[in-house]
């Protein structure tokens, strides 16, 4: 039997399903909680919602734990990778193994593969990544630092939170030099006296 959960974060309410073999979606938020719910049952219907049993609910901990900005490992969440094609579950592997606050680029991803040229197809195997937080697919990155896409509800915005939660550093994430633009103040110049 199929079960799923929805559980709070810092960026909104998340969901997880899983099954015998392990998890086999996690959800980002959506604009609300119904829909959520709504697109975790799309993709896993036959789930039904329970409690989650202790290693989901240890899973569940580390990725909240994970957005609050803590150091938390999701490497030892057993995934349930049958319905993943066996392309998709090596640039997964590859991606999992991507520590906070670190990055790669699609690019990076494909050299590791063997063929630099598969960029654009390390990309779409991560837009359909069914395990976002835990195959970290927002740690990947466009060549030269830029963010690149991201499929998960509020795109790149929700991208650049997560890297911003854990101090991965782009060229798109602005920094304190950046004024107001995303800090709510404006850093104004120094007045020299005259002497």
């Amino acid at each position: 039997m199929n079960g799923f959960a929805l559980f709070d974060t810092t960026i909104g309410r998340c969901g997880i399903a899983w099954g015998e073999r392990g998890v086999i979606v996690v959800q980002l938020p959506e604009g609300s909680e119904s829909r959520t719910r709504a697109r975790l049952l799309a993709r896993c219907p036959q789930a039904s919602e329970t409690r989650p049993p202790a290693d989901v609910q240890r899973a569940v901990d580390a990725m909240v734990a994970l957005l609050t900005g803590k150091p938390s490992d999701l490497t030892d969440v057993e995934l349930d990778l049958e319905r993943v094609e066996p392309f998709d579950r090596r640039v997964y592997a590859i991606a999992r193994a991507i520590k906070p606050g670190a990055t790669l680029s699609y690019g990076e991803i494909a050299s590791r593969l063997g063929d630099r040229t598969l960029a654009r197809d390390v990309g779409q195997s991560l837009g359909r990544n069914p395990f976002p937080l835990v195959v970290p697919c927002h740690r990947v990155l466009a060549a030269g630092g830029k963010v690149g896409g991201f499929s998960a509800n509020g795109g790149v915005t929700t991208k650049l939170r997560l890297l911003s939660i854990e101090g991965a550093r782009t060229s798109d994430v602005p920094t304190l030099f950046d004024g107001n633009r995303d800090f709510g103040f404006a850093l104004k110049p120094r007045r020299r006296s005259a002497r």
